[in-house]
């Protein structure tokens, strides 16, 4: 099982980091999703951690094929060395299909965005760990909170993250606030960044369980389902 999940992933990889507009930046990401440094992964490869800094910094030329092979190459044999995390969640996510009408969308970005940049997209207030904005996330994925909460179970639930937990979860139809943060709380999911929309103010319980998590919260104030997910689009394009 994990050498199809480690052969589309790595495929997944090279793709993107071929046919990225920004290549480095796209390296990057992916190093970070591994739990990578520099250091490690630029010793992996035999070459100086000064090459890989200049590649994800934009100052080298677009790396080629054999350069993207390698690079992904050593992620992948440091992921498998160190237990398959990444792989393992990979592979979930794409071995068996989560048919539920309670994701309404789900994107992974290209190039690794700032959680600022989210929540100015989704017209947001953050009202929850304001020093955090800088965070990087992956992707998002969008939820409609009452059929997640109440149809989904324990490990669907888990599969909101997609194949990386840095990532933000987009409740809709939320009246208070309170129950997505209940939710992420028991089911041990922790992403980077939660995103709720309907409420016209935040619960304080939801705002006290995301401090203690230490999790961004974003009230969204875009006035439609529709245009939330346009909204989210354009950043990921």
């Amino acid at each position: 099982m994990i050498s199809a999940a480690k052969e589309k992933l790595a495929k997944r990889m090279a793709g993107e980091i071929a046919l990225s507009d920004d290549p480095g930046k796209t390296m990057r990401k992916w190093r970070e999703i591994f739990g990578v440094t520099q250091t490690e992964l630029a010793k992996r490869l035999g070459v100086s951690s000064s090459v890989l800094s200049d590649y994800e910094g934009g100052r080298r030329k677009s790396p080629g094929s054999t350069t993207i092979k390698k690079f992904v190459e050593g992620l992948l044999d440091l992921d498998e060395e160190n237990g398959g995390k990444v792989i393992h969640a990979f592979g979930r996510m794409f071995s068996t299909d989560l048919s539920t009408d309670a994701i309404i969308d789900v994107r992974e970005f290209s190039v690794p965005k700032k959680i600022s940049e989210l929540c100015e997209s989704v017209e947001g207030e953050i009202v929850a760990n304001a020093d955090l904005m800088n965070r990087p996330i992956y992707g998002y994925t969008v939820i409609d909170s009452i059929k997640a909460i109440l149809e989904m179970t324990a490990d669907e639930f888990l599969r909101l993250y997609g194949w990386s937990t840095e990532r933000a979860l987009i409740f809709t139809k939320v009246d208070m606030g309170r129950s997505p943060m209940v939710a992420i709380k028991v089911k041990g999911l922790k992403p980077s960044a939660v995103v709720v929309n309907g409420p016209k103010k935040m619960d304080e319980v939801a705002v006290k369980i995301a401090e203690i998590e230490k999790i961004p919260l974003i009230l969204s104030r875009t006035p439609s389902i529709d245009l939330l997910i346009k909204n989210l689009r354009s950043i990921s394009d």
